[in-house]
């Protein structure tokens, strides 16, 4: 089962109430929908605006993020995306995951060009961890993302019986495919919804049918080999 949040502000705010009783993302770079979600939602994914940050050069006050998680994360379904940056490197996003303060209540990112270790040990220590693109994997689902994927998931089954809860950021069109997330995200809805064919209604339908298999299966014609 995968739960799939969809991304906001999604206006106007006629169409957030068609989807009434989903999942959400709110950023705090666009955080206008977050009281609404919250109100109709069945649960609340608070993004960190990293992305925003990376692709527009948006200014990122992390305290200001913090206060906005204290107020939000008192829903005990809401959960966070710790801070991170993206490209920043590993130790940069250690730095960040040592000041926050929500405990599990939050999830840290790993780039997928960060060293599969540190993967490996997000999934030992934190309940949830997200998976996020970087300059390197910029297009999902490309040949080169999909053999760091298969890496990324063969060395995460030989260490764990059962896959950890894995979120695919921004990575609803990786749903259903042979990876297995947990959740993941995305902002179709948002940016689409108005389009002549769509609805909200119908579009958040057929994300929400799409689900993950049970277990990794690493095709046979990639046979990579994985360094940690």
């Amino acid at each position: 089962m995968t739960i799939h949040y969809h991304g906001t502000p999604i206006t106007p705010v006629k169409a957030l109430h068609e989807l009434a009783g989903r999942h959400f993302c709110v950023s705090i770079a666009r955080p206008e929908d977050v009281k609404r979600c919250h109100a109709i939602g069945q649960s609340v994914m608070l993004d960190n605006g990293a992305y925003s940050k990376w692709k527009r050069n948006k200014p990122t006050n992390w305290e200001k993020y913090y206060r906005w998680c204290e107020e939000w994360l008192q829903f005990p379904t809401t959960w966070a995306v710790i801070p991170d940056v993206i490209d920043g490197g590993a130790e940069q996003q250690d730095q960040l995951l040592s000041e926050w303060s929500f405990g599990q209540r939050g999830a840290p990112v790993w780039h997928m060009d960060e060293p599969l270790d540190r993967l490996l040990r997000l999934c030992d220590e934190w309940a949830k961890v997200c998976i996020g693109s970087t300059s390197v994997y910029s297009r999902p689902l490309s040949p080169q993302w999909q053999r760091r994927m298969d890496l990324a998931f063969e060395a995460i089954s030989k260490r764990h019986r059962f896959i950890p809860w894995l979120h695919m950021l921004r990575g609803l069109a990786c749903v259903g495919k042979r990876w297995i997330f947990a959740s993941a995200d995305s902002a179709d809805i948002a940016r689409n919804h108005k389009r002549p064919q769509n609805s909200p209604q119908r579009m958040a339908q057929r994300w929400d049918v799409v689900q993950c298999e049970r277990t990794f299966i690493k095709p046979p014609e990639l046979r990579w080999t994985a360094q940690l």
